[in-house]
């Protein structure tokens, strides 16, 4: 009786102690899930903005570690997209996330985002209005630099997968994520590799959607009416390097054959002879969508081209923003010369960066910036990224599916196919995607635009919201059959 006693004692204390465990567990996963579900959305964007992931072209002064901290922060933060999607990394900090389809037979789609972000201009770091890695809630904004180039769309893509899967969503079609490190200086290791490995595959797109329009409320060209712009096209980079020289000495006797001055006049000549106006496709797209809207001379002038090409394009030409959309773009950005204030240098460096219209031949565009400049003391190299993706089609696929989906979150707003001004790492998909289309659903005023690359990056949150919910529709939209 005394060892059946023991016995049940000893039952009755495992029992004691196993309902305890199980009460502490249970109580640690409501705290855990209590606390997820306390920070929001919000927040979490903010947190991403913390992690100095800043890609340098000098790549000895990238810190790794922050990329490292990023990725394992959004590994903690959604669980259930890097435990239910397949995760792959490349050259350590890229990572493709794959959501395999119930119907394998439909060819797949690629969201593509990157989380590097360009460098805080030396000297500007006390104009900011909140510190650039802060991750600043303030005023109705997010304040940082990524906030709009491009952590939201890593984030937005996030928030949007980890919520369709806790309501046990499985998509038709599969859907690759792209989220790369390096697509600010160029993409080499982040996009080329992953597209590479993926071509090697015999992987195929049906289309994929990356960086670039976004949904302005107040375009000049559209007074009183939102525009949500589609880019299907962008510019192609090229980087021109000029080097004059000259005869050097002191500068009590200067010379004539003076290097610094023979390239001023170079920069200058590049400066005041911008390329000519002209409209291509996608642009000629946008103006017939925008042309019922826009209404009187105007919108018909858009409507028909064949008589106003050549007014509207010069009338665009005169707003800085709308400019860029008419002409192949050069900007002077990096001159260097002379050691000594009392040193005539013998030599003299210049950058000249420059953005081409779709159709614009790269050789042809730098043989006839060599005509221009006419010396034979300074000499022009060419750092060019690759002809860009061709123009996707309108009445493609991805057009309509990225369509139906912006017009469910901003029904307020035209959906006008466009063009990038900037260029992104899409090249690097061509040869698993045919066509390439960009959008990045944050509504965002002209103003707030500039901020981009710029002092005083950021992001309201409400358009932060209406991104994720527009993230949700689209994966929707372009994942079925």
């Amino acid at each position: 009786m005394h060892d059946r006693a023991e016995a049940l004692a000893t039952v009755k204390q495992v029992k004691h102690h196993f309902l305890k465990m199980i009460c502490f567990t249970s109580l640690a996963f409501t705290l855990l899930l209590f606390s997820t579900v306390q920070a929001s959305p919000v927040d979490r964007m903010a947190e991403a903005l913390r992690f100095e992931t800043v890609s340098f072209q000098n790549a000895e002064k990238i810190n790794y570690e922050a990329f490292a901290g990023f990725l394992a922060f959004i590994e903690q933060t959604y669980p259930r997209v890097f435990s239910v999607l397949s995760v792959e990394r490349f050259s350590d900090y890229s990572l493709l996330l794959t959501w395999r389809g119930s119907q394998p037979e439909l060819a797949p789609v690629l969201l593509d985002a990157h989380y590097d972000v360009v460098p805080i201009e030396q000297g500007t770091l006390q104009d900011w209005l909140h510190p650039p890695f802060a991750g600043v809630v303030a005023d109705g904004y997010l304040w940082g630099r990524g906030a709009l180039d491009d952590k939201m769309a890593v984030i937005t893509s996030l928030e949007a997968v980890e919520r369709l899967l806790a309501a046990n969503y499985t998509p038709a079609r599969t859907l690759y994520f792209t989220m790369v490190h390096d697509e600010e200086i160029g993409g080499h290791q982040g996009a080329a590799v992953v597209a590479n490995a993926l071509h090697e595959r015999g992987v195929k797109f049906a289309y994929m959607v990356g960086e670039g329009g976004i949904v302005l409320p107040d375009n000049p060209m559209l007074a009183g009416k939102s525009m949500a712009l589609v880019g299907l096209a962008e510019k192609t980079y090229i980087t021109l390097h000029l080097t004059a020289t000259g005869d050097g000495g002191h500068s009590s006797i200067p010379p004539r054959n003076n290097a610094a001055v023979s390239l001023a006049r170079a920069v200058t000549k590049i400066h005041d002879n911008p390329f000519p106006v002209k409209l291509v496709e996608p642009v000629t797209d946008m103006l017939r969508v925008m042309g019922p809207e826009v209404g009187g001379l105007s919108g018909w002038l858009m409507r028909n081209q064949w008589l106003g090409a050549s007014p509207i394009a010069h009338q665009m030409a005169r707003d800085r923003t709308n400019n860029a959309l008419v002409r192949s773009t050069s900007a002077v950005t990096m001159l260097d010369s002379g050691v000594k204030e009392n040193v005539v240098p013998q030599q003299a460096h210049a950058v000249v960066n420059m953005r081409l219209l779709p159709g614009d031949n790269v050789d042809d565009v730098v043989a006839s910036v060599v005509e221009l400049i006419d010396d034979a003391n300074i000499v022009v190299k060419l750092d060019s990224w690759g002809q860009s993706p061709p123009v996707a089609d309108i009445n493609g696929e991805g057009y309509a599916r990225i369509s139906e989906a912006a017009a469910q979150v901003f029904p307020e707003s035209l959906i006008v196919p466009g063009m990038l001004t900037a260029t992104t790492d899409t090249r690097h998909y061509q040869i698993v995607a045919d066509e390439v289309y960009r959008f990045r659903a944050y509504r965002v005023s002209m103003s707030d635009s500039r901020s981009i690359h710029a002092t005083n990056e950021r992001l309201a949150t409400d358009s932060l919201l209406r991104a994720i919910d527009f993230t949700e529709q689209l994966v929707l939209a372009i994942a079925k059959p």
